[in-house]
Formats: structure tokens, C-alpha cells, sequence
């Protein structure tokens, strides 16, 4: 199995003055061959390769003399990074590629030849050499991948990438099942009634946020130092809201994945959900998506069961006890008596013993008996299909491609 381990480096002065040329060397040969690659396939129809586009590499270091100050095989991968973005693209998982900028986070990819010493040192091939880490965990495995990163607050880091030789434990459904209903006054209600509190990451420090925000617009000369570290200090509540948000997901999605066999949840359409401008915030500030994705890996990684129900099922709208439709209610009512059972329902628990219940329905049936609407729509991104006139259509053209 594939793990990624993500530590935190400190590089020297010489390091970072090293990694800064790297970035913008990678970066400049993905903005280049993201230009040349979309041109061609406005005029001839064709893409390029990525055989043919690392053929270029040599040819642009013999034109631009500071290309050969970057690792070889980082501008190869940059290479290789674009071409799997366009076969996300033409795969519908991803937008059209778009260029990199210098500002935001920056990032370096080595493929290989990356050793790590007594878990406080990792070493680089080419000029980097040896860089003092944090490494918090035991990497087991042959190490694939090294990403090397710098955030906007100057922070740095490395994401390992280790392959343990072991095989992926085959899923088993024999355990506790549990249903999730997602929400922003509770986080999350469970099935067997548990509640957890939404923390509000964003909305804890959006006042020191509004200040930073203020300084920072006052700074008028975007050349002066002062505006340069309100802008690092800006970037720093950012990422303090991101760390605490994600150590909230990490935590409460190890705590049930190690405690459940079977882990349901409604597969949310958080994109159009947060067209809604009254709640888009608190929705953006929640984090289901990336909930959801860190109980998916999780549960794969245990042998574990994770499914998701679709988003039509209407899991507020039954009763639990006699799966008879219930009137709708404003988001207001958080109980209600059941007009068929008679009984005194917690809205959000009902709704995730409803949620649980349809996925072992669909783990014992192959199909939904109470879903109503369907099977949900692919996601697109809004594209109507992956053609030569959906990419001419992206690349900003008027014209259809012949």
C-alpha cells in the first residue's frame, strides 16, 4: 500500500535560497509547456506528448542557462505532473490545467534518490543536500516520491510518499455500522446518537483575520518590505485556521474509523450547496469534503467499509422506524413527533439511522429500496463533454476546432 507521510524541514539560508531558483524553474517549465501543449491543440487539433515535451527540457537549458541550476529530473516530473493533469481533464475529475504563479504555495517534486538519515535529516540528490526534519513517524517502506513545499506563511515541508509491500487488506462488512449525518451546528450526529460540535475554526479567529486583512490593504506600494510581512502575517492566521481544521478532521475521523466496520455518509454536493451566500461560509469553514475523504483512506487502509448513499436519498424526510415519508420541515426544527409512529424524533439522529440503514440496504440488496430521484448525475465540473470543442472552449477560443 501507498502512505504519505507529510514533516516539517528546516532548511538553512543557502536552502532556501536553493529551493526559491528550483520553484521558479519548475514552475517556468510547467507554465511553458502548458503554452506550447495548448497552442498546438489550437491549431492542429493534436496534443503533445510528454515524451515529446521532456525532449524540449534540453533545448530551453541551452536558450535559458539558469534551468541547469535545478535538478534534472524535478523539470522532468513538472513535465509529467501536466500531462496527468490533462488526462484528469479529459477524464472529467479535474478542471483545464492553468498557470502557476509565483506567489501562494510553491512546490518541487523529486522522483527518486531521496534518503532519509536518523529520522531528523533528509537527503536531496543535486545541490540541496541534506535538510534538518521533523519526521514524527516511523516511515516503513521503500520511499517513492519526495515533495518538497513552501507555504505562503514560510513554512516548509516534505510529503513522503512510502510503499510498504503490503498487500490492501480485502474490505469486510462482519462489525458495527454506523451512519453520519453531516451538519454546521453538530459537525457530525452519528446513528448510535453521538453529537460533535462544530468548532468554527474560521469564525474563532476571523477578528485577528479582519485586522491582518486591514493592514494589509493600507500597504498601497506592493514593492516595500511592511506590505511583504503583512503579508506573511496574513498568511500565518490563514494557516493557523487550515492546522486547526484539519487536526479537528484527523482526529475525529481516526476516532471512527477505529471504532466502526461499516461507515456510511450522504455524498454531498458541497459546490452547489455553497452557492447558498447565507451559509457558504460556514460551509467552506466546515470541511465536509476533506472529512470525507480522510474517512474514505482510513477505512481502505483498515479493511474497513466506507460507502456513501446518494445525495437524493431523503434521509430528513423518514421516519426510521416505518420508512413512511414525513413532511418537509424548516432547518429550524431540530425534533418533531412522527405522525405514523408517534414518537419524539431527534431530526438529526433519525436522519442518520436512515443514512446507515440505506447502506446496509445496499450492501445486502446491490440497490436502494427508498432512495427516490435516482442514480446521481457524474460530475463534470459543468462540462458538457471532453471533446476537441470542449477544449477549444476552455482555451478560450471562438472558434471550433476542425
Amino acid at each position: 500500500m501507498l502512505k504519505a507521510v507529510k514533516v516539517r524541514i528546516y532548511p538553512t539560508d543557502e536552502q532556501k535560497t536553493h529551493l526559491a531558483q528550483a520553484f521558479g524553474c519548475v514552475r517556468w517549465v510547467w507554465n511553458q509547456s502548458l503554452q506550447v501543449m495548448s497552442a498546438t491543440y489550437k491549431q492542429t487539433g493534436k496534443g503533445i506528448s510528454a515524451l515529446a515535451m521532456k525532449k524540449q527540457i534540453p533545448v530551453w537549458k541551452t536558450e535559458h542557462k539558469w534551468l541547469k541550476e535545478c535538478y534534472s529530473q524535478c523539470l522532468q516530473q513538472s513535465v509529467l505532473n501536466l500531462s496527468q493533469a490533462f488526462i484528469n481533464f479529459f477524464d472529467g475529475r479535474a478542471k483545464y490545467p492553468t498557470f502557476k504563479s509565483r506567489n501562494g504555495r510553491q512546490s518541487i517534486q523529486y522522483p527518486q534518490n531521496v534518503k532519509i538519515f536518523n529520522d531528523s535529516q533528509i537527503e536531496f540528490p543535486g545541490n540541496l543536500g541534506k535538510v534538518k526534519a521533523k519526521i514524527h513517524r516511523h516511515c516503513v517502506g521503500k520511499l517513492k516520491t519526495v515533495t518538497v513545499s513552501k507555504l505562503p506563511d514560510g513554512r516548509y515541508y516534505a510529503s513522503l510518499l512510502l510503499d510498504d509491500e503490503v498487500a490492501k487488506p480485502s474490505p469486510s462488512a462482519e462489525g458495527k455500522a454506523i451512519g453520519i449525518d453531516l451538519g454546521l451546528i453538530d459537525f457530525a450526529v452519528t446513528s448510535d446518537g453521538s453529537k460533535f460540535n462544530n468548532p468554527k475554526c474560521l469564525k474563532k479567529h476571523e477578528r485577528n483575520l479582519k485586522r491582518k486583512q486591514r493592514k494589509l490593504s493600507r500597504k498601497k506600494d506592493k514593492t516595500t518590505n511592511k506590505r511583504r510581512k503583512a503579508k506573511v502575517a496574513l498568511a500565518k492566521v490563514h494557516s493557523k485556521i487550515s492546522r486547526v481544521r484539519e487536526d479537528f478532521l484527523h482526529k475525529l475521523s481516526r476516532k471512527i474509523v477505529n471504532e466502526n466496520q461499516v461507515i456510511v455518509v450522504e455524498d454531498l454536493a458541497v459546490k452547489n450547496m455553497v452557492k447558498n451566500h447565507n451559509l457558504a461560509k460556514s460551509i467552506d469553514d466546515a470541511g465536509w469534503g476533506m472529512f470525507q475523504t480522510m474517512l474514505k483512506y482510513k477505512a481502505e487502509e483498515k479493511g474497513k467499509i466506507y460507502l456513501e448513499i446518494g445525495r437524493f436519498f431523503p434521509s430528513s424526510h423518514l421516519c426510521n422506524a416505518t420508512l413512511l415519508p414525513i413532511a418537509k420541515m424548516d432547518l429550524s426544527v431540530r425534533s418533531f413527533l412522527c405522525p405514523h409512529c408517534s414518537v419524539h424524533h431527534d431530526r438529526d439522529v433519525n436522519a442518520a439511522i436512515n443514512i446507515k440503514n440505506e447502506g446496509l440496504r445496499i450492501l445486502a440488496l446491490g440497490t436502494s429500496v427508498t432512495a427516490l430521484g435516482g442514480n446521481v448525475r457524474p460530475k463534470r465540473f459543468g462540462r458538457k463533454s471532453t471533446t476537441v470543442e470542449a477544449v477549444a472552449d476552455e482555451l478560450g477560443s471562438p472558434n471550433r476546432i476542425a
